[in-house]
């Protein structure tokens, strides 16, 4: 049965690209704010760096605005320079209790230009899946070489992967589409 636990991780290896592919498409920008954007930016805070996240509350309570809201109002300046740091592109506002991120609306090259990232990331995936195949492969080849496998075992599980792979690959696909629709909603 050492061929179930090589497709097994075989599947879990794809699976993990895809779950990479839209955590990190969540960070790209759209038409409209997103905490994604700015959760994960590192505030220089308390002598030590932290995530946004870790530092206060982000909020949305419009469809381009983020608010920040900090846990203790001395580190105001500090996540304002984080934000000013990034290339998020925008100002943030500070009235000294919290800050306000008002996003502009994307121009139709800038669209292009994250739709352009997009299929790139996408790209990516599908090379990761790609390998994930090229290895399951290979040690299926070493499991027909020790004999744990018959030859036409081996020809079933490669077609079995084969579908696996072309099951994902459809998968990012339809990821990338559905960001790319998103990025270009006006």
């Amino acid at each position: 049965m050492p061929h179930l636990i090589v497709m097994m991780e075989t599947e879990e290896a794809m699976e993990k690209t895809i779950q990479h592919l839209k955590r990190s498409f969540r960070t790209i920008r759209t038409g409209r704010a997103n905490p994604a954007q700015v959760e994960n930016l590192s505030v220089r805070a308390y002598g030590s760096d932290m995530q946004m996240k870790q530092c206060g509350n982000i909020s949305i309570p419009e469809a381009r605005m983020l608010v920040i809201k900090p846990f203790d109002a001395s580190i105001l300046g500090d996540i304002e320079k984080a934000i000013l740091a990034s290339d998020l592109g925008v100002t943030p506002q500070n009235d000294g209790k919290v800050l306000r991120l008002q996003f502009p609306p994307l121009t139709e090259d800038r669209r292009k230009e994250l739709g352009t990232q997009v299929k790139g990331q996408g790209e990516d995936a599908k090379i990761a899946v790609r390998n994930a195949r090229r290895d399951c492969n290979k040690e299926l080849d070493k499991l027909q070489k020790n004999k744990s496998l018959t030859e036409d075992d081996l020809k079933d599980l490669k077609e079995d992967v084969n579908e696996l792979t072309k099951k994902f690959e459809k998968k990012i696909d339809e990821e990338v589409k559905k960001k790319i629709d998103e990025i270009m909603e006006i």
